[in-house]
């Protein structure tokens, strides 16, 4: 029996401002009533469709392909940690937490963003390390390599105020298993906002734009990095995506206005969004700081689940990450091969000028 949209409307089942349908391309399934159906050749037409949406060319250059990590499960450990005005407490802070997350099986350790250093834009000229010229001028990067070398797990380092000649960054370090850097962030969206009432604060006053998103490879898998407010730009998490990454590290500092709001939220979307693994790591809350932070470092799954998060207070999360859900998330819900190449693309500048 064939059933016009009027009846439909009229039996309450579409609303009256739903976009009319021909009448023809609507039926009732015999053996289950409540059920629509289109006829065979609205199928084809649909299919056909689909076959013209190109999702190879949905991102370009197009998505390379999902690399096999030399580990499928390993721990991370998120190292929520209290910050005070002593860097040099800071940096051995640092130190024992790290060595506390190694000694309960942790392969790879993320820190929280700008952990040496109260966050201001009157100290970051004060804490900032020359992390190019190392040694003595750079005793928060040293210490990092140190220890990833003499344990033998992979850092992501937070973020620490780097000075490169006249400009300051808010800069992440990526310390392979034998303590050599092997990739370094430089936060690309400054966190300049204004909330009246609420919270006013412009890095960009002492702060200079990274210009390079940051991929790794490392011992545990393909590594995006972003820092903190990088995490609100959907298209750096897309482009890492598309870069074959397994997990994006996100050391993060969110205030006690957008935490409660988007922290958890924003790391759950980037997550579903591209499939993959996120963690977070935050400074422990101190209330009677100039910036308080919401703290609730996470890892976050492939399908958007929270995985692990803490509250706001000191602490060291420890648990596995197993990429083998990454495809099965991918197989359940298959993005890739839906995406429509023929009416959007995410174009990746840098590695299109690299061909």
């Amino acid at each position: 029996m064939r059933v016009g949209i009027a009846a439909l409307i009229t039996a309450g089942a579409l609303p009256y401002t739903h976009r009319p349908l021909q009448p023809h391309f609507l039926s009732i399934n015999a053996r289950n009533p409540l059920r629509l159906s289109a006829p065979r050749s609205q199928f084809r037409r649909l299919s056909a469709m689909a076959s013209a949406f190109k999702p190879e060319d949905a991102r370009v250059p197009p998505a390379v392909q999902l690399p096999s990590p030399s580990v499928s499960k390993f721990k991370i450990a998120l190292c929520q940690l209290s910050v005070t005005a002593d860097k040099e407490r800071n940096i051995a802070h640092a130190r024992r937490a790290i060595e506390e997350a190694a000694s309960k099986g942790a392969q790879l350790v993320l820190l929280p963003e700008i952990w040496n250093s109260p966050y201001s834009n009157d100290c970051f000229p004060v804490y900032a390390e020359d992390i190019e010229a190392g040694g003595d001028v750079a005793p928060s990067f040293s210490m990092l390599s140190e220890v990833a070398r003499n344990l033998k797990i992979t850092i992501v380092g937070g973020s620490i105020p780097e000075r490169s000649g006249e400009r300051l960054y808010n800069t992440c370090c990526v310390f392979g298993t034998d303590g050599k850097l092997k990739g370094k962030h430089r936060k690309i969206h400054l966190f300049d906002i204004d909330i009246p009432g609420k919270i006013t604060f412009k890095e960009s006053k002492t702060l200079t734009a990274g210009q390079h998103p940051t991929v790794v490879d490392t011992d545990v898998g393909r590594i995006g990095v972003g820092i903190c407010y990088d995490i609100r730009f959907q298209e750096l998490a897309m482009l890492y995506a598309a870069r074959g990454a397994h997990l994006i590290c996100y050391p993060g500092a969110f205030n006690m206005t957008t935490g409660p709001l988007h922290w958890e939220l924003l790391q759950r979307a980037r997550a579903a969004d591209n499939q993959l693994f996120v963690a977070t790591c935050s400074p422990a809350r101190d209330a009677s700081a100039g910036y308080t932070a919401w703290g609730h470092s996470t890892l976050v799954g492939p399908f958007g689940e929270v995985i692990a998060t803490a509250e706001h207070e000191e602490a060291i999360i420890i648990e596995e990450i197993d990429y083998s859900l990454i495809e099965l998330r991918r197989s359940n819900l298959p993005l890739e091969k839906q995406r429509r190449g023929d009416l959007y693309q995410l174009v990746d500048v840098q590695r299109l000028n690299a061909h």
